[in-house]
């Protein structure tokens, strides 16, 4: 097949997107696709040969990529790029996508998960992979997704949602409850999250994310293990547990660096058998209420009563070879190309499925 791997963005997760998107491309290629790289940003900016004979770029346009312990400088970014202006498209994006056979997602956060490339793709009659616009944009969205949980019967922490100013703020530290979870509500990657245990705290987190993000959600901070539930085909996986480093919260850093930075994930989570399938009949109840295809991951606090408490859910998570759905896969013997390309061929059949309706 021919298939664009479209990543990169102008994302907060730009440089996760970078690594999803050129390890999935690799993959792949090593199946015998005609997979290529995109930068949905970037576009075909270097490229100046008919598009149709694209798919035959003997690199398939790829260059490494990895994840530094800082997010992405954006405004280098748009600086950077050839084709000024304000699109969130680069050069041929859409042109390309509608020669492929398919277009594998490998964006995370703004313009990848929130549903609005899905819903372009739609309008082109292409296919493309996971969950559609709607469900994507209803996940992202941490408030409406708190709601859909609430509706569910899927419990998650005592949660608000504020729109506020820099007024607001000094009233705000004084009412909310602490410790807590502040978190932008469009975020991911533990990107705009922050975790105040004092009200002094509080003030700084809202000042700290109010001039980016003045929609938020505050959460209980519940007390527990934290664990991720894969869902693929409409089955739960083995769950992943997640170990930050001592003293360390699961951040950007802890996600994404290796060694003595790095979180340990430990698959399958060593749970019982009644704790596993607690967290995986409960992230499959969110992920059918939203209306989710293909995979997503949920994410959990299992606390010492043996309750389970849902913090959020991804439509597109991380696919890198260490990623956690592709671990959780292994376990069920399926090689990290043989989950991507699973999940081409299961996005093909939703695709399908929804044209006929």
């Amino acid at each position: 097949m021919k298939i664009v791997v479209l990543g990169g963005g102008i994302s907060t997760e730009r440089e996760v997107s970078l690594v999803t998107s050129a390890s999935v491309c690799r993959a792949l290629r090593s199946l015998g696709h005609k997979a290529i790289f995109v930068d949905m940003y970037l576009g075909l900016e270097d490229y100046d040969g008919p598009l149709a004979e694209a798919f035959d770029a003997p690199d398939g346009f790829l260059s490494e990529a990895s994840v530094e312990k800082v997010a992405p400088d954006l405004e280098a970014v748009k600086a950077a790029r050839k084709m000024k202006g304000p699109s969130h498209l680069g050069r041929n994006v859409l042109e390309i996508c509608q020669l492929a056979d398919c277009v594998f997602l490998g964006l995370h956060g703004a313009d990848g998960e929130d549903g609005r490339i899905q819903a372009a793709l739609e309008l082109l009659g292409v296919p493309y992979t996971g969950s559609d616009p709607l469900s994507s944009a209803m996940a992202m969205d941490k408030a409406v997704a708190k709601r859909i949980m609430e509706s569910a019967g899927v419990r998650t922490p005592a949660w608000r949602e504020l729109t506020y100013t820099a007024a607001d703020i000094p009233r705000l530290a004084e009412e909310l409850p602490v410790p807590c979870a502040v978190k932008v509500v469009n975020g991911g990657s533990s990107i705009g999250v922050v975790l105040p245990d004092t009200r002094e705290e509080l003030a700084e987190a809202l000042r700290e994310l109010e001039p980016f993000h003045s929609r938020v959600v505050v959460e209980e901070k519940i007390a527990g293990r934290e664990l991720t539930q894969p869902i693929l085909d409409d089955h739960y996986m083995s769950a992943i547990e997640i170990v930050p480093p001592e003293g360390m919260t699961f951040d950007y850093v802890a996600k994404y660096q290796s060694g003595d930075e790095g979180a340990r994930e430990i698959c399958p989570a060593p749970i019982t058998a009644a704790e596993q399938k607690l967290l995986g009949e409960t992230a499959l109840k969110l992920h059918r209420a939203l209306g989710l295809a293909v995979y997503s991951r949920a994410d959990f606090i299992l606390d010492t009563e043996g309750r389970s408490w849902c913090l959020e859910v991804n439509t597109l998570p991380g696919m890198t070879p260490n990623s956690l759905i592709p671990k959780a896969a292994a376990v069920e013997g399926l090689s990290y190309a043989e989950l991507c390309e699973k999940i081409v061929e299961l996005s093909l059949e939703a695709r399908k499925k929804s044209v006929s309706r």
